[in-house]
């Protein structure tokens, strides 16, 4: 008969995330992640395979939960200028309330992963940019329907300067602790909607 599993995969899946977050991939040992999970080694192969897979579960779910959060973010949009400037001001907010100045799990991957042998891992990359700026795009395009944008902006080339602001932030809040510093490149990006 087999044996229940004694825990909860979800749980230890998030749990994955937030320490190959920290330390990314090439830094955490097995025996990291069996100290860290709270599972024996054994359970941990037989459940979610190795530390390659393992990472990947983690990365596609962090992945999933930053699409499905951004896209609630602006989903009862009234004014998409200010819609903006909050979303990236959260993202300033959030580097610096994280005592550990973790950044982003997708911009530390692409950095310590990208170029390499990974193919499907650039491509997962590729898709979650890809996805970021489609939902920018699709929230450009509402300001210009509202008239807050001007028709004559480029909307995909916005929408690319968007997406590296938001990972740029996320390095750039490892190193700066000044919140009016961040905001004003924030402010200062966005005055490209001018």
């Amino acid at each position: 008969m087999p044996r229940t599993k004694q825990f909860d995969q979800q749980q230890v899946l998030d749990k994955a995330v937030e320490l190959f977050w920290k330390k990314g991939f090439h830094a955490t040992s097995m025996q990291d992640l069996v100290d860290h999970l709270g599972i024996n080694r054994a359970s941990l192969y037989d459940t979610f395979g190795g530390k390659q897979e393992l990472f990947d579960l983690a990365f596609q779910a962090y992945i999933a939960r930053n699409q499905a959060w951004v896209k609630s973010f602006f989903k009862n949009t009234n004014s998409v200028r200010e819609s903006l400037k909050l979303f990236f001001y959260s993202a300033v907010d959030a580097a610096l309330a994280d005592k550990d100045r973790k950044g982003c799990f997708v911009v530390n991957t692409a950095a310590e992963m990208i170029p390499g042998d990974r193919s499907e891992l650039e491509q997962c990359i590729c898709q979650n940019k890809d996805g970021f700026e489609a939902n920018m795009r699709e929230l450009l395009q509402i300001g210009v329907d509202q008239g807050e944008i001007s028709k004559d902006k480029d909307l995909k080339a916005i929408a690319s300067a968007l997406f590296t602001l938001n990972a740029g932030l996320q390095v750039v809040g490892k190193m700066e602790s000044d919140r009016d510093v961040l905001y004003s490149i924030v402010d200062q990006t966005l005055s490209m909607l001018n």
